[in-house]
């Protein structure tokens, strides 16, 4: 289906184009991660955490009385509905939409999050309060493992960087299921009937084939207030919410689930991503030494990201491709799946936010998961590096 684009597609890509491309995304991950530790290492802790946890003088919603809220469920809200977008158009006209072709990144994304979390669970256990963190290593940082691709340049052939994209949005798709079962609080009633009925409301737009925004846009943000209200993570509105939004063309020839995809793409990758990363990435490091890398949580995390992310994608793989399933994509040599699949263990943007949901009043355990987080995401990022830096391709085939 080819789905022409609107002006404001030209303008997100134009946008794209000048702050580098697909590369610069993971490169600001890095440095606003970095500039965290630096800052609350370097004796501004306490600025760094009033900033974000102090609470504000005047909130225009009562439940996110701090700029940390504001960001994790309001702000990341916006990067969920992005993530539910690209979700959608990837199931009804991408690489998910048939069934041949989903069957390797499927099979690969569900191994990449099953082994960490086993991983996970046997370091740290399946006691009180630990086990709750067995979904940290799960998920897989799609600017920041893209970012190292789009470093690499033409040595990594297209089809591993397709590969690797699918993986990572059935991955969020994975994350995104994981967050609304098991770390969902208890509903309040009224307020998920309320979200329901607008629901309801954004669904029977859609079937009506309404093409007009502002009514998605007002019915969409309903549905977040009353999600944020219900016990439900508010960000759980931003993915149902963009599964209402239709795909196909209106009258005018431009389809909104596009032009609403290209126009925040942008805005996801370079302010909202980031600024996020950058008040959730600041960990102390005084007194931690060798002995703190070793607990249960940061070590179960960085394990989880840096062995079982591998294992399992690249073990998907292999079977995969040896029993008939699925063949591997065309084109990449071994060495370089499993490079790609080293990189999948990138966790940074959804590891360290559910890691927040997962210790929500043990402050001090959210820390420990960051530091796993960044380990086991600084060591995949290196070593996945620097095994496609140096795999060589596979000899072209020759013509008979």
């Amino acid at each position: 289906m080819s789905i022409p684009r609107h002006f404001a597609n030209k303008l997100a890509t134009n946008f794209t184009k000048l702050m580098g491309g697909e590369a610069s995304a993971g490169i600001l991950l890095i440095i606003v991660a970095a500039l965290a530790m630096i800052i609350v290492n370097v004796g501004w802790s306490h600025e760094y955490h009033e900033l974000f946890h102090g609470e504000l003088a005047w909130t225009p919603v009562a439940k996110l009385d701090t700029l940390h809220l504001w960001i994790n469920d309001a702000l990341m809200a916006i990067f969920f509905f992005v993530v539910g977008l690209e979700i959608k158009r990837e199931i009804l006209d991408g690489e998910l939409s048939n069934a041949a072709k989903r069957r390797l990144p499927v099979l690969a994304a569900a191994a990449g999050m099953g082994v960490p979390a086993l991983i996970y669970l046997m370091v740290a256990g399946t006691g009180q309060p630990m086990h709750r963190g067995w979904a940290i290593p799960a998920a897989t940082d799609i600017a920041f493992a893209v970012g190292v691709l789009g470093l690499l340049g033409n040595r990594v052939p297209a089809s591993l960087r397709l590969f690797l994209l699918t993986v990572a949005i059935v991955d969020d798709l994975g994350a995104v299921a994981i967050i609304a079962i098991f770390y969902t609080a208890q509903i309040k009633l009224l307020w998920g009937i309320a979200a329901l009925v607008l629901l309801g409301g954004l669904i029977l737009l859609n079937r009506r084939k309404v093409f007009y925004l502002p009514a998605y846009l007002l019915l969409g943000l309903g549905l977040w207030y009353c999600i944020l209200n219900s016990g439900i993570h508010a960000t759980i509105a931003g993915v149902v919410f963009a599964f209402t939004i239709p795909l196909k063309n209106s009258p005018r020839g431009d389809s909104m689930l596009l032009r609403l995809e290209h126009a925040l793409v942008p805005w996801n990758s370079y302010v909202i991503v980031p600024l996020f990363g950058f008040a959730n990435a600041g960990v102390a490091l005084a007194g931690i030494g060798l002995s703190g890398l070793l607990d249960p949580i940061p070590l179960g995390v960085a394990l989880g990201l840096f062995f079982g992310k591998q294992i399992g994608i690249f073990a998907a793989i292999v079977a995969s491709d040896r029993i008939g399933f699925a063949p591997r994509p065309a084109g990449a040599s071994w060495v370089q799946l499993w490079g790609t699949s080293v990189l999948c263990g990138i966790g940074f943007t959804m590891s360290l936010f559910i890691g927040a949901l997962a210790f929500p009043h043990r402050p001090h355990l959210v820390e420990e998961a960051k530091l796993g987080v960044l380990l086991g995401s600084f060591l995949s990022s290196l070593l996945g590096y620097a095994i496609l830096r140096l795999a060589k391709a596979p000899p072209a085939p020759q013509p008979d």
